[in-house]
């Protein structure tokens, strides 16, 4: 392709409302353009990013047995009603009406529909197991879209499903994802974590997430060099640094106006791990107090996990429920449901005195917590240590790029989406789903390969493989020569892209930086006097000087090696 032929619209300035790298490059380099808030334009180069990404997904989904389907993104609400998530989901779903009237939405998935197939159409255990996917279209409704296409409320996604005949099928077919997936982002080019997760309300036994490191992420892993033990902080287990607590005896302490644990902390001087943080929550089975330490965070996903839906409470609900204004509760003598951290366990704590304007020094477990449940309901910080194997934990903040459930029968026991056994015996299908954000890769890519001039693309996704750059295009020799390399390297099946530009050299070399194709030929009037050009890895900048005669072989080399 040549470059005056293709549309580029390269700037100088990212959005003033861009954050993350990959919004502020992508827009910049001529990749994207956004419509409206969470709406993007994919423009010829975003493109065949784009093309690239899916090619790869479609092989290794095909590797696994994966057919691919279908489905529409507008959807009647009946199958949405019959799985309960028409009216579990919120906002985030688009809803509208038809024309006679008749409610429907726009697909932010297809669980619903999938099933709605294999229960009109996958008979017999002959039948199973079958792998379906698709790459297609989905709609959310987002509160807050930001970071170009990293959250956006339209977005291309490839969803897999698994249908067996039992929870052994289930497994195999779970593995296969799990092993294709780690190939397709290895083929991309971008460094990724294999962490489990929670199933949120996609429903299921079980859950992992693909993460890919980037300052720009919205969701933050605990990672385990020890073990190898990776979790989403909304599921990560892990035991705090034990502390070293004083002697103290149990007694009062007058703390006026001291309600937050920096006050408190700063009064009694001593460090917030020997506070204990008492925190009521309103359930739907009435009020619970949550004790976690001074300088641990309560986990809202744990503890719903273990009382329910919850909010928490308010000044006037604390001071019905207890008895005591809020900043002055301890755990003691409530006679409510009460949840504590372990680490609590262990040490003598500082704790609100149940009465206003006062603390109370020498709070143990073992005389005031004895009426307390224990359950993991903090927050996994860095420096805690695994759970596991008892190794130091990190905390690095992540992309979630893909995700796989165990279903089960969530969905195909109320769509009736059922088969017979070899004994005649009508059973459920076995579910597993699989998503993979194509967009996302390609964000991760950009969040991850970047320098200060611009993008760094993997070779595999990149828009091209080589660009080749005549600096003079009025020089014949130049022009001559550009020419004859293009048609060769393109005669040989690379993808190659011209910059026939009548620019200045260093326009032309500052938007090659920009775009980040990973190789660059130059052809300059100096070096040909010599009889060489030069051959620019965008990577690590390195340049070699070739002669012309040999250029197509060499750089065709390095192409096939990446390929």
């Amino acid at each position: 392709m040549r470059y005056s032929r293709l549309f580029i619209p390269t700037l100088k300035e990212a959005p003033a409302d861009a954050e993350a790298i990959s919004h502020k490059l992508m827009v910049r380099a001529g990749f994207v353009r956004q419509l409206a808030a969470g709406l993007y334009i994919y423009l010829p180069l975003g493109q065949r990013v784009m093309q690239k990404i899916n090619e790869i997904i479609r092989e290794e989904m095909n590797a696994i047995g994966g057919q691919e389907v279908t489905m529409p993104v507008l959807n009647p609400a009946e199958v949405w009603q019959q799985t309960g998530r028409w009216d579990a989901i919120g906002d985030e779903m688009f809803r509208l009406k038809d024309r006679g009237g008749r409610d429907m939405c726009l697909a932010m998935t297809h669980e619903e529909t999938m099933t709605w197939l294999a229960a009109h159409d996958l008979r017999s255990y002959r039948d199973l197991p079958q792998i379906w996917y698709q790459i297609q279209t989905k709609v959310r409704d987002e509160a807050r879209p930001k970071s170009g296409i990293l959250r956006t409320r339209e977005f291309t996604m490839k969803d897999s499903y698994s249908f067996d005949c039992d929870e052994a099928g289930l497994d195999k077919s779970y593995q296969l994802h799990l092993e294709a997936y780690k190939k397709i982002y290895s083929r991309c080019g971008i460094k990724f974590f294999v962490v489990q997760s929670d199933t949120g309300m996609m429903g299921g036994s079980m859950a992992h997430e693909y993460m890919a490191p980037s300052p720009a992420g919205e969701d933050e892993v605990a990672l385990c060099e020890g073990c190898g033990y990776a979790a989403n902080v909304e599921l990560a287990l892990s035991v705090p640094k034990a502390s070293k607590s004083p002697d103290w005896n149990f007694e009062e302490v007058a703390t006026p106006e001291r309600r937050t644990i920096d006050e408190v902390t700063r009064f009694l001087k001593v460090t917030p791990d020997l506070l204990i943080k008492s925190i009521l929550v309103m359930s739907d089975n009435g009020p619970v107090l949550a004790l976690v330490r001074g300088d641990q965070m309560l986990h809202e996903k744990k503890l719903a996990k273990l009382i329910g839906p919850h909010r928490p409470a308010q000044k006037d609900e604390v001071k019905a429920a207890l008895g005591v204004p809020a900043g002055f509760i301890g755990p003691m003598g409530h006679a409510i449901r009460k949840i504590a951290d372990p680490v609590l366990k262990q040490g003598l704590y500082a704790a609100g005195a149940n009465k206003e304007g006062y603390h109370v020094k020498g709070v143990s477990a073992e005389k005031h917590l004895a009426d307390a449940e224990f359950s993991d309901i903090h927050v996994a910080g860095a420096g805690d240590a695994c759970a596991q194997c008892g190794k130091e934990l990190r905390i690095e903040r992540v992309i979630e790029i893909g995700n796989i459930f165990k279903l089960g029968t969530k969905y195909s026991a109320p769509l009736k989406a059922n088969y017979l056994d070899e004994n005649g015996n009508e059973k459920a299908i076995v579910m597993g789903s699989y998503g993979i954000g194509p967009a996302r890769i390609a964000a991760a890519a950009v969040e991850q390969g970047n320098d200060e001039n611009g993008i760094i693309w993997p070779p595999a996704i990149a828009p091209y493989q080589l660009l080749i750059v005549p600096v003079n295009v009025k020089d014949r020799k130049s022009m001559d020569i550009a020419e004859e390399m293009y048609a060769a390297l393109e005669e040989k099946g690379f993808e190659v892209l011209m910059d026939d530009r009548d620019e200045r050299a260093g326009v032309k070399f500052k938007d090659a930086d920009l775009i980040g194709i990973p190789w660059r030929i130059v052809i300059g009037e100096k070096n040909l006097k010599e009889g060489m050009v030069e051959i620019k890895e965008r990577r690590n900048g390195v340049v070699e000087k070739v002669k012309v005669e040999e250029t197509i072989e060499k750089i065709a080399k390095k192409l096939v090696l990446e390929a």
